[in-house]
Formats: structure tokens, sequence, C-alpha cells
């Protein structure tokens, strides 16, 4: 069974801000993780997969748009869950694995 996979790279080379709102093409967290993240993530979920994502390629990320990604992933989704489907690959910056998940054990589930 094959894995899902999205690149960041392939939504832009440079990650920007944490929300939408904070300035046209801004490559926000919130545009990647509605746009794109969250029809991948339904998906595997659907075809019982898992997803992984690949952040090799971009020029760095910022910690809030990380957080706003995959901490806001945790918050909709659940930490069970999405740790159970996501998987990284990071070569190029490794420790930023150890950094998502502690963003996904860490976010506060929406009420």
């Amino acid at each position: 069974m094959d894995n899902i996979i999205i690149r960041v790279k392939d939504f832009s080379i440079v990650p920007g801000t944490r929300k939408k709102d904070e300035g046209k093409n801004a490559h926000s967290g919130e545009e990647f993780r509605e746009d794109y993240l969250i029809p991948k993530f339904k998906e595997a979920i659907k075809d019982k997969k898992k997803l992984t994502v690949n952040l090799d390629g971009t020029i760095g990320y910022g910690t809030s748009w990380l957080e706003e990604v995959f901490g806001g992933l945790a918050r909709n989704f659940g930490k069970n869950q999405v740790n159970s489907i996501l998987e990284f690959i990071s070569e190029e910056e490794p420790y930023l694995i150890d950094d998502i998940k502690h963003y996904i054990e860490h976010a506060e589930k929406n009420n």
C-alpha cells in the first residue's frame, strides 16, 4: 500500500505567515493546512493510508507556520488521529520532525 505524499515545496518554497489575513501571497500555514493538507489528510483516512509530508526543498520554516499547520491539524482532528496518519521526510533539517511532533502533542483541541 503506497503512502500519499505531499511536498511543501509544491505549495511554496517560501512558507510564510501563520494566517491568511497577514498579507496577499503570504503562503500562510493556514492556507497550506486548509487548502492542501486537510484534503490529502481526509483522503488518507478514507483510503486507510499514511500521508507523508516532505518538508525538503524550501528555504526554511517559521515556528508559527509549523504550529499553525500541524498544531492546527491536531486541533481539528485530534492528536491521536494525526499521529496515526502523518509521517514526515526532512533530510535537510531533520530536527523539524521533532518540532512538529511537539506542536501536535501540545495542540489544544478546539471546543
